[in-house]
């Protein structure tokens, strides 16, 4: 991906050197938290979910002042460089296709830590992976996660790392146009698979709305190289539902998906970067079984 001489965000904070490290007392504790976050996510629950149940079981757990983080390497810091590139190019992306609806564009903030971060959705740590805050729309991402996308998933390259920050994005433009809002106001009036169903719908969503951001840049700034599609695709091969189920597990609950398979979320990464249109990601309006 061509990236080093791109526009640089104003809207990044760095939050690396604070390292948020807590203060045990009896009860779960962080520690413990970390577990149960990384369980859920295996199960197919969304950020949001796992936030939620984290701060419920954090009422035994004590908070210190931020200690320090500790160097921040140069790899690391070429990675911030490079995450700051992405979200001025969904900014400049986003910003134009929100003018040709109309609408005026409202750019979110992107948060960097390490191990362990505090948002308006609760207490998160590193194990969680990168995840959207609609209350402050603010994205959070540890850069370690991309060391595990590599060294787990097997999706290395600049493109699946990007890939991954504009669906995040993708969550913020659903925020602004509050298909988040309804998802989260029908939640009380339906069965938990029902509600997986809508889940799935908005990540896939999500996906979407990353393969339009890569449309638009490609025509606009033509950042991309030989086999960056590739890698993106890769990216949502490796976090599709069945496959994380399958690797944490050993087998799949069809019921329990809340991102959608590896396939619907290649599929939807796919049709955003043909299409480019925001109109046609309407995963809302299809058919579950044809999504």
């Amino acid at each position: 991906m061509k990236w080093r001489d791109g526009r640089r965000s104003a809207r990044v904070e760095d939050r690396r050197a604070a390292g948020g490290a807590p203060a045990r007392r009896a009860g779960l504790g962080l520690g413990g938290l970390a577990v149960v976050a990384t369980l859920m996510y295996l199960s197919g629950r969304s950020p949001t979910e796992i936030l939620q149940v984290m701060v419920q079981q954090a009422g035994s757990v004590s908070m210190t002042s931020p200690a320090a983080g500790g160097a921040v390497s140069p790899e690391d810091n070429e990675r911030a460089e490079f995450v700051s590139v992405v979200l001025a190019d969904t900014e400049d992306v986003w910003t134009e296709v929100f003018a040709a609806a109309g609408r005026t564009y409202a750019p979110p903030t992107l948060v960097l830590f390490r191990g362990a971060v505090q948002s308006a959705c609760g207490h998160a740590e590193a194990a969680m992976g990168p995840f959207y805050c609609p209350g402050d729309q603010k994205a959070y991402i540890d850069l370690g996660f991309y060391d595990d996308l590599q060294a787990r998933h097997h999706a290395p390259g600049d493109f699946a790392q990007a890939y991954v920050i504009a669906h995040e994005i993708g969550h913020h433009i659903q925020n602004l146009l509050g298909a988040s809002d309804r998802v989260q106001a029908q939640r009380a009036h339906l069965s938990k698979e029902e509600y997986n169903r809508l889940s799935v719908r908005l990540e896939l969503q999500a996906d979407y709305y990353a393969g339009l951001w890569a449309h638009h840049a490609q025509r606009a700034r033509q950042i991309l190289e030989a086999g960056d599609i590739e890698e993106a695709l890769t990216a949502a091969t490796a976090i599709g539902d069945d496959r994380l189920q399958k690797e944490g597990r050993g087998y799949v609950v069809p019921d329990s998906f809340t991102h959608g398979t590896s396939a619907q979320r290649v599929r939807w990464f796919r049709k955003g970067f043909e299409s480019g249109r925001l109109e046609e990601g309407d995963t809302f309006s299809v058919p579950y079984e044809l999504l």
